[in-house]
């Protein structure tokens, strides 16, 4: 049984079930936790938390819970290929872009050190912490349906010499993205997210110097490869808490719509619908990151090729045009070259104008950086002639770092 009461009627020994604020704003990680001390409910007063949900569990129940596991509740999600969002959806509130920016930026390293975690725990052999997992996804979720594009606004965060973690948490991002712009519902939106983010856990069971080789596969090394596939579905069959459903993202990210793709060349009807959203968003996020064999490609390229590849019968060509809308025709982190001659890096994308985002300028028509980098709105102007953008630059021939200059500007 549930039971919503006031902070100050918490007591040592309840079960919380939900809090009123994000989990990321307190100090521990788990949507629900049994209250062991009043220190942990001193914690929760300082860090604002007013009312609270909290369930009665049986004696049983508290008596089989060992002491290494009292201060968070292990009560599996019971498994079932049907969705389920753990904890009950707040009122849907649109947030400003910026204000939600920060946020969003708290959530996304959550999530990337969560990541980061899950992947460890299967390299050593130990289990996923899927409630962790559970709980930075439901504040992804959250901060989606705030605001849509302030977190698919961080996927340009990339770290080269930590791909795999960054790849992990900017496919969930740029899934549950597209998923809201198709209209799912919470609870669809958190499956895909939690399965996007876990699609590539079967890489730990790869040998670390095939995955960081900086050439070319062989073909033997790539039937390897290929293995991370199969290795993931087996880590999370095993995971409590995670039916079939959250497992298609790992099994399906590279089964294609015309059965060319694997392990199992499944053709589009045999594909789940978040199987083909991973696919694209895969695809996209990889092809856009530095990697040990390659270098990155500007986004703008990656979604022409995406196009292509869609028309091939590669990829499903209306989640291919939905997630274009979704990232913007120039997505955020694009340098781009202004009709004017200047030099501006696409700070916000404009669905309602999509060639006319918002642009933070850094370079002046004479190609000098400006002291101090300015923000136009394009799709706002009132002075003629109006600014329009001319052209895509690629970042390493311009010598911009956009995240350097939209990580300054935020703050």
């Amino acid at each position: 049984m549930k039971k919503q009461i006031r902070i100050d009627e918490l007591t040592v020994g309840m079960v919380i079930d939900k809090l009123d604020r994000s989990w990321l704003s307190t100090p521990f990680l788990c949507h629900k936790m049994t209250i062991t001390s009043t220190k942990q409910i001193a914690q929760l007063k300082a860090c604002g938390v007013r009312t609270l949900t909290v369930r009665f569990v049986e004696a049983e129940e508290v008596l089989e819970e060992s002491p290494a596991q009292s201060t968070l509740e292990k009560t599996p999600v019971e498994s079932t290929s049907e969705p389920t969002d753990p904890v009950p959806p707040p009122p849907p509130t649109q947030v400003p872009f910026d204000e939600e920016l920060i946020a969003a930026r708290q959530v996304y390293q959550a999530a990337k050190t969560i990541v980061q975690d899950a992947m460890q725990d299967v390299r050593l052999g130990r289990a996923i912490n899927v409630d962790a997992v559970q709980a930075v996804i439901t504040d992804m979720t959250d901060s989606v349906f705030r605001n849509p594009d302030a977190l698919p606004s961080l996927s340009r965060l990339k770290r080269f010499d930590e791909y795999t973690f960054y790849h992990s948490v900017n496919t969930a991002l740029l899934a549950m993205s597209l998923g809201r712009s198709l209209g799912f519902d919470r609870s669809m939106i958190h499956l895909a997210g939690v399965g996007t983010l876990l699609h590539d856990i079967g890489k730990m069971k790869i040998p670390l110097e095939l995955l960081n080789k900086p050439g070319r596969f062989e073909p033997h090394e790539m039937e390897i490869v290929k293995q991370h596939v199969l290795r993931g579905v087996e880590v999370l069959s095993r995971t409590t808490g995670l039916g079939d459903t959250y497992i298609q993202p790992a099994l399906e990210h590279h089964e294609r719509v015309n059965g060319a793709g694997y392990p199992h060349q499944r053709a589009r009807q045999d594909i789940s619908q978040v199987g083909l959203i991973t696919a694209v968003v895969d695809i996209y996020d990889a092809m856009t990151s530095d990697r040990v064999y390659h270098k990155g490609k500007p986004a703008h390229e990656v979604l022409q090729l995406l196009y292509r590849l869609s028309l091939e019968g590669h990829l499903d060509p209306t989640l291919v045009q939905r997630f274009i809308q979704v990232v913007g025709i120039y997505p955020v982190g694009s340098v781009v070259e202004l009709n004017t001659g200047e030099t501006g890096i696409v700070k916000r994308v404009n669905h309602d104008a999509p060639l006319a985002p918002v642009v933070l300028f850094v370079k002046g028509a004479g190609n000098t950086l400006l002291s101090h980098p300015e923000e136009e709105d394009l799709s706002l102007q009132d002075k003629t002639p109006h600014r329009s953008i001319k052209g895509i630059l690629h970042p390493h021939q311009t010598g911009i770092d956009p995240t350097v200059y939209l990580d300054k500007n935020a703050a």
